[in-house]
């Protein structure tokens, strides 16, 4: 019987841990650029791959954001040529580069990580993020 309701408590825990990560997660808009990628705000001409992104006022910081990583998820479409874009899934992105101001979305994934997330024809998605 006790470890009925240990097995119980257990899920009770991992239940409002997965809540609480879900209710802290930041919503925007992301967009997409492409490559080359380098030179970048934050590591000027280090190649630091493809899973990145430029960050906007909202995230930049003065600079700060430079090298976090943040985990983005797709949400749903902003406008009507792609109705359903969201691929499923997340990607984890580092961010090394910033989104000057007329930036069209809280984040700019780079090619690649807007493409496991979503339909890049969509151009821009509503999505989630967290670091």
């Amino acid at each position: 019987m006790a470890e009925g309701k240990s097995a119980i408590m257990m899920m009770m825990i991992i239940i409002i841990m997965a809540m609480a990560m879900v209710a802290s997660a930041a919503q925007g808009t992301a967009t997409f650029y492409t490559p080359p990628y380098v030179p970048s705000s934050c590591n000027g001409y280090q190649n630091d791959g493809v899973m990145i992104a430029a960050a906007s006022d909202t995230i930049w910081n003065n600079k700060q954001a430079c090298n976090k990583r943040y985990r983005v998820r797709c949400t749903g479409a902003t406008n009507a040529g792609v109705p359903q874009p969201c691929r499923g899934g997340s990607v984890v992105v580092r961010v090394v580069d910033y989104c000057p101001k007329g930036c069209q979305g809280t984040i700019d994934l780079s090619q690649e990580a807007f493409a496991k997330i979503a339909d890049p024809r969509a151009g821009k998605i509503k999505i989630e993020y967290n670091q």
